[in-house]
């Protein structure tokens, strides 16, 4: 058993939007295909994997470094005897082979885009959905049936103004999200909140929405939105202020008394025990929005959970970052609280397999080997033609 070859290619996923830090004019992203020598149905067994929206393509990183580490180790070593299968915890290593601690930023994201890829082909092996080889694996056989999701937009679009707000808004609870979330931060705090406002008027009480300030704030402004916001009752005040800012995440967590989230720019489980340790975070009402993607790939995602749970955190206060169908996967195998849901923007690659349905803000998953990606036409449609033709 063994890899074959390792394709990477960089594409588009340009458009108009805009968050309260970055346009996405133009915005890439990595996609790779792991081809092993297992057949399947008469053909090989191919893992497939993406980075998350919002970190640039890292073709560079994956050519120049992790790729070759992976093709120059002997295949044995990457083996998982025990399940007849690769391992993705041995190849996590041989792609880790020396690097220094720390610095986690775009390496983790090169890593966490080959290790979707490596965990798609593991569950193509063994024959199953991703999920639930993770549930049987990590959770005694039990999976969730269903994932609690969110419908993600609300962006700063030239041209829509609140009327496209509240036009997008209302498209995402016509096919079936209670909770939607919207962008803020890019506009002066009184226009932020005539849009929040618009939008309500729309989802309904506070309850059903979320707004993300994407980092932007300094201390005064992540409390002046935070005195504002509160008499809303939102579902969560998100990313108030840069990620690794816990003194500032803590005092707006002292003073705002609604629901928090963040955690979605924090790439390793040091950085995840660090907020957990400093910013002032809820274990009991706060959510957590780690993305395996962006954080070196499930194998670093399961250490951030173990850190968690000795943190006396449960798994049911992660809500990963991503919209992807990966983290769905691991929302359902390893008891998460839910997933973000992107059924507009960041397409192909937004969203869930075609065939699944949003009832009531949740989600089942498709009865199919690995991630599932053959089952969202025109993602499928795109890794064949960027790395198979």
């Amino acid at each position: 058993m063994r890899i074959t070859e390792i394709r990477e290619k960089t594409v588009s996923i340009a458009s108009p939007i805009a968050n309260a830090f970055i346009d996405f004019s133009k915005m890439t992203c990595s996609v790779v295909a792991v081809i092993t020598d297992q057949i399947r149905d008469g053909e090989p067994v191919i893992g497939f994997g993406f980075n998350s929206n919002g970190r640039y393509g890292q073709g560079a990183l994956m050519r120049e470094r992790f790729i070759p580490r992976l093709m120059e180790a002997d295949p044995e070593t990457l083996i998982d005897a025990t399940n007849a299968n690769l391992d993705p915890f041995a190849i996590w290593d041989r792609m880790m082979i020396n690097e220094k601690p720390g610095g986690h930023g775009e390496r983790s994201v090169a890593v966490g885009t080959l290790d979707m890829a490596i965990w798609d082909a593991v569950a193509k092996i063994a024959g199953q959905p991703l999920y639930r080889l993770l549930a049987e694996r990590y959770r005694s056989g039990v999976a969730d049936d269903k994932v609690w999701v969110y419908a993600a937009g609300g962006y700063y679009h030239p041209g829509k103004e609140i009327t496209g707000l509240k036009d997008e808004m209302r498209s995402y609870r016509d096919r079936g999200y209670r909770v939607c979330k919207m962008k803020i931060g890019l506009a002066p705090l009184a226009e932020d909140l005539k849009r929040i406002e618009a939008a309500l008027e729309v989802v309904g009480g506070g309850q059903n929405l979320c707004v993300d300030a994407n980092g932007r704030f300094d201390l005064k402004a992540a409390l002046a939105y935070a005195e504002a916001l509160e008499p809303y009752g939102l579902h969560w005040y998100e990313e108030a202020g840069d990620p690794l800012d816990y003194g500032l995440q803590a005092e707006v967590s002292k003073r705002y008394g609604g629901r928090m989230a963040t955690g979605e720019n924090l790439f390793s489980h040091q950085d995840a025990r660090n907020l957990l340790r400093y910013g002032g975070m809820d274990a009991e009402r706060d959510i957590l929005q780690f993305d395996c993607a962006l954080s070196y790939g499930l194998v670093e995602y399961l250490r951030t959970l173990d850190g968690m749970a000795e943190a006396g955190w449960s798994p049911r206060r992660v809500v990963p970052h991503g919209g992807h169908q990966m983290s769905l996967n691991i929302a359902a195998g390893l008891h998460l609280g839910g997933n973000e849901s992107y059924p507009d923007v960041f397409q192909p690659f937004g969203g869930f397999a075609d065939d699944v349905r949003v009832e009531d803000s949740l989600v089942g998953l498709p009865d199919a080997p690995g991630v599932g990606f053959e089952r969202k036409a025109a993602l499928y449609a795109l890794l064949k033609r960027e790395l198979l033709d």
